[in-house]
């Protein structure tokens, strides 16, 4: 399954073999019925809330919320290198917070390739920002990523209390990150690009960005009801749906599109091919390797695990997997399995799903990105993003 994810032979997209995968392991007994209704209801709610992030990125998209951002990162960057990646820093964090990592990579990735090459930089560390911060900056709330969904709703923890105690890694995280590409690119970052002329300012969609807020403010009180946050993501989605028919701006055939429905297909296969790895041993010899409690130790170390683990079988089995055998601890422990499974992908490209995505985004703009340079800017990151942050939650921990 994770072979034809990464490679996607003859173009199929992934669910062409999760889904016989998935039926493969129900017909031969692999995972049991009980198992099997356990893992749908539990993937089902986020699979409905995805479906709605991916509809609302969409319809942002179409109303030119991501255009306005590029001109924003143009008109701060004056003609500074250093200075457009401390925009795409700040517009990837915030974009991939509150619409999710699969925005960033899809849909600001090209608007940052773009506003390079108009301003004449070298767009290789503003490109590697992207993808690096879908995974690191998703770490602050649980709509973030679809890992921190699964996570959240076994945590125990409300949406406020979530936000709350993963603020400081979240900070810690993306800070580590900046400092080490200002060093890693500073030959890239140090060139001087040529004069540009001024382009049009595109108009910013206040209604977007309402919508957006309120929808953000819907997460938090759905929460305090005990309601899922799928409900506020398609209230928010619907209004915008609404707006762009009626004006025009969209139709029935690519909402539906935008839905991504062989790629939601892929995501509920997964869950129920890992349940049956997990039952049938991956879960018992894993048990053995995942540290109690949760002094400071013990948390790097379930983070460790995580990172090793994402990169082994991707982030979303990984968490899958991990998930079952850290509830016990608490939602320390829970939160350290988020740490991992978020940053450590940073490490290779089959690490996440979202990274994948991303490679394909920057060839399709006829750019090669090295595998010998990923790693090694995965290398320089990826170590002291676990430890700082790791140790930023034990810090949150403790005195919340």
């Amino acid at each position: 399954m994770l072979a034809a994810a990464v490679v996607r032979p003859f173009g199929w997209p992934e669910a062409a073999v999760a889904v016989p995968a998935a039926a493969l392991v129900v017909a031969t007994g692999a995972i049991s019925l009980d198992h099997l209704r356990a893992e749908t209801d539990r993937l089902g709610d986020v699979v409905v809330f995805l479906a709605a992030v991916l509809v609302l990125a969409q319809l942002c998209d179409d109303d030119g919320l991501f255009r306005a951002c590029g001109a924003w990162l143009a008109r701060g960057t004056a003609a500074r290198p250093r200075r457009l990646l401390g925009g795409v820093f700040v517009a990837a964090s915030a974009i991939t917070v509150v619409l999710s990592l699969d925005a960033t990579v899809v849909l600001l990735t090209p608007v940052v390739f773009a506003t390079a090459a108009r301003l004449g930089m070298r767009p290789r560390p503003h490109l590697y920002a992207c993808t690096h911060l879908s995974n690191t900056a998703s770490l602050l709330l649980p709509v973030s990523n679809l890992t921190n969904l699964l996570a959240f709703a076994v945590s125990g923890l409300t949406f406020a209390r979530f936000a709350a105690l993963m603020a400081l890694p979240w900070l810690v995280a993306v800070a580590v990150e900046y400092l080490v590409f200002r060093r890693f690119f500073g030959t890239d970052l140090d060139a001087a690009p040529p004069p540009v002329v001024a382009g049009d300012t595109p108009e910013l969609p206040v209604f977007t960005l309402v919508t957006l807020a309120a929808t953000l403010a819907g997460f938090v009180l759905t929460s305090a009801l005990g309601i899922g946050p799928a409900w506020a993501a398609w209230a928010g989605a619907l209004v915008l749906a609404v707006r762009a028919l009626v004006r025009r701006r969209t139709t029935w055939r690519r909402l539906l599109r935008s839905l991504s429905l062989p790629f939601l297909a892929f995501v509920l296969a997964l869950g129920i091919v890992v349940r049956a790895v997990v039952d049938n041993g991956l879960g018992t010899a894993l048990g053995a390797l995942v540290p109690s409690g949760t002094g400071l130790l013990a948390l790097l170390g379930v983070a460790v695990l995580a990172a090793v683990l994402a990169n082994v079988i991707n982030n979303l089995p990984a968490v899958l997997v991990l998930l079952p055998l850290t509830v016990p601890s608490g939602p320390g422990a829970v939160l350290a399995v988020l740490i991992g499974v978020n940053i450590g992908p940073n490490l290779t490209y089959a690490g996440s799903l979202a990274t994948l995505l991303w490679r394909r985004v920057v060839h399709a703009h006829d750019t090669e990105v090295s595998l010998r340079e990923f790693t090694t800017l995965g290398l320089a990151t990826v170590p002291a993003c676990l430890v700082a942050t790791v140790l930023a939650l034990w810090v949150s921990l403790a005195v919340a």
